[in-house]
């Protein structure tokens, strides 16, 4: 069982107001996961909200893609394997940052609550912190899927039927 998760949440942009509740519903989000997945140890993860700009700088910087995007993980472990915080002994997953412009913009398109997008990218990049990876697509993205669903019922953000848009 997972013993203790920090979560560092911070708010990077002043377009859009951070709704009362939203940082609990990401502590909750980032915990869910670790015990969903039987994490060991103490464990210690950063979350920005930034704008659609800030986003896009990253984007461009880290992966070579010149847009902005929802949300973008940086994993600090792999295979399992984290740098240790030396004062508190946590394994260090990495950095979550999250465009709020962005997940406005989708909770509007998918008709569902800010709560709901901010849970599932929180959700979404926690799962890619912990190394799993959807962009070959298959049974790696199935069960990605599937882990997020898991995790988003768990927390009441069940996904209504209204999620996937019409072609």
């Amino acid at each position: 069982m997972t013993d203790k998760v920090k979560v560092i949440i911070s708010n990077d942009q002043k377009d859009v107001k951070i709704p009362t509740g939203m940082r609990m519903l990401v502590r909750r989000c980032c915990t869910a996961v670790l015990s969903l997945e039987n994490f060991q140890g103490s464990a210690e993860v950063s979350v920005r909200f930034v704008n659609d700009e800030q986003i896009h700088q990253l984007n461009k910087q880290y992966r070579n893609v010149d847009q902005s995007t929802d949300v973008l993980s940086f994993p600090l472990g792999e295979n399992n394997e984290y740098d240790i915080n030396k004062d508190t002994g946590a394994k260090m997953l990495g950095d979550i940052v999250i465009s709020i412009e962005h997940a406005v913009e989708q909770a509007d398109r998918y008709d569902h609550s800010l709560q709901r997008e901010v849970g599932f990218l929180t959700v979404h990049s926690m799962l890619h912190l912990l190394g799993y990876d959807h962009e070959q697509g298959g049974i790696e993205q199935v069960r990605m899927r599937e882990k997020e669903e898991t995790v988003l019922t768990q927390l009441g953000l069940k996904r209504d039927n209204s999620y996937y848009m019409d072609e």
